[in-house]
């Protein structure tokens, strides 16, 4: 880059920075989103500089995104991709393969889940072939309890996938032992958890795979993205090859002959010497985050330990407020030994207290925006029914019909304020006094 480029790089990203601090607004105390991005001029004059360098897919701010968080979370490979569902479904696309033996997944096996969750947390069994197991789960903490999941394992089981349910640690210790007990792989859903601990480990990092969403919703954002980490270089060669269309070579992207035989090698049937960038080892799909979205995230992971903070913070601040409603509902409750990065306010409306429906419209009405926990009971989504979806259901799932029918959760995203909290509880108490 010559002189004047780079003068004009320098103003173009001054202006960057001051049109940011011109056109930030603050949220308002009256409009209160459930979860929303954070972010400051640092994450636009990293989008912008990664833009004017041209590269623009999978490259150095990729790179560096990747060695952030593998910093944070104590692992030994992170593999960012374009979003958290995808890393769910190369989580779970990379316990099929054939490199993993016997204990690979194949059609038929079983996964235990939970049917009160994300859609994108069960989908990908289906997408394998195998057939999900839906376990109850606890109210209060929103997890799975730990004795139907035991009671759900047969010979047919490979592995359990579970969401640490908005940001709530499940009970790692009692699911790990069953998953070392049964030889089954463990896939921790981190998508609404990033930043929780569970005996003062990052969740994350006790399971085989464990995957990251970086929606704007969640606790840092890419716009789009996500993350596969894991601390098994098997795995992870695995779900790389995946990631990037299946290929055997290990090049980063726009290089060549990292192995120094690049015409050398005989797979399959291959003739000898065809080209390895072109070989093919796993099925593959192109499910790269891009230098793009790595630029945003590199700034965002900088601020993730405050955004931790201050979550803890307003859970702790609504919970004191919200409190006096304790004759109404059931009020969130963290799984023991754990400290959850909460990514939202949970709450259970209690037997015949009051209507939900009618509840969430004033609250709404009021601008203050709610959310169910998500697909209630998956089973009884129109998708379930009208794709006719195999299943086994473990027990009679009676907390996860009580929690499609009257859970519901609140926002307390780095965002807010007490002011604003003060403003949803009083919400509450016009409604429920």
């Amino acid at each position: 880059m010559n002189d004047d480029a780079d003068e004009i790089k320098e103003k173009i990203l001054k202006l960057v920075a001051d049109y940011h601090n011109s056109a930030y607004t603050r949220q308002p105390v009256n409009k209160i989103p459930t979860s929303a991005k954070v972010y400051d001029e640092k994450e636009l004059i990293n989008l912008v500089t990664a833009s004017l360098e041209g590269w623009w897919t999978d490259g150095k701010w990729a790179m560096l995104f990747e060695k952030k968080l593998k910093e944070f979370l104590h692992v030994n490979f992170v593999i960012p991709v374009n979003s958290g569902s995808s890393a769910n479904f190369l989580s779970i696309k990379a316990l099929t393969s054939a490199k993993l033996g016997e204990r690979r997944i194949r059609k038929g096996d079983e996964v235990i889940t939970v049917a009160a969750g994300f859609p994108t947390t069960i989908n990908p069994i289906m997408e394998v072939g195998a057939v999900p197991v839906f376990a109850d789960v606890e109210l209060g903490t929103y997890n799975a309890k730990a004795e139907e999941i035991e009671k759900a394992i047969t010979p047919k089981t490979k592995a359990i996938i579970l969401a640490h349910t908005l940001g709530n640690p499940f009970n790692l210790k009692k699911i790990k032992e069953l998953c070392e007990a049964h030889n089954l792989w463990l896939v921790e859903d981190n998508c609404d958890a990033l930043g929780s601990k569970y005996d003062g480990k990052c969740t994350g990092t006790f399971g085989d795979l464990a995957t990251s969403s970086f929606y704007p919703a969640h606790h840092i954002t890419t716009a789009e993205g996500g993350a596969v980490y894991t601390n098994s270089h098997l795995l992870s060669k695995i779900a790389k090859s995946i990631r990037d269309w299946g290929r055997d070579c290990w090049c980063l992207t726009g290089k060549d002959n990292t192995c120094g035989k690049r015409f050398g090698w005989h797979l399959g049937k291959l003739p000898l010497g065809y080209d390895h960038k072109f070989i093919y080892s796993e099925i593959g799909y192109n499910l790269k985050m891009t230098d793009l979205q790595a630029a945003i995230g590199v700034a965002q992971m900088d601020k993730l330990e405050g955004f931790i903070k201050k979550r803890k913070e307003n859970f702790a601040y609504l919970y004191q407020k919200l409190s006096e409603f304790e004759d109404f509902f059931i009020l969130p409750e963290a799984t023991e030994n754990s400290e959850p990065s909460w990514f939202g306010f949970p709450l259970t409306i209690k037997e015949g207290r009051t209507d939900r429906t009618k509840f969430l419209q004033h609250l709404n009405g009021k601008g203050v925006m709610t959310r169910l926990l998500f697909g209630g009971n998956i089973t009884k989504q129109p998708y379930f029914i009208d794709y006719k979806i195999k299943y086994r259901q473990a027990g009679d799932l009676e907390n996860t019909d009580i929690i499609m029918n009257n859970t519901f959760w609140v926002g307390i995203y780095p965002g807010l304020e007490k002011e604003h909290l003060d403003y949803v509880y009083g919400a509450f108490k016009e409604y429920l006094k």
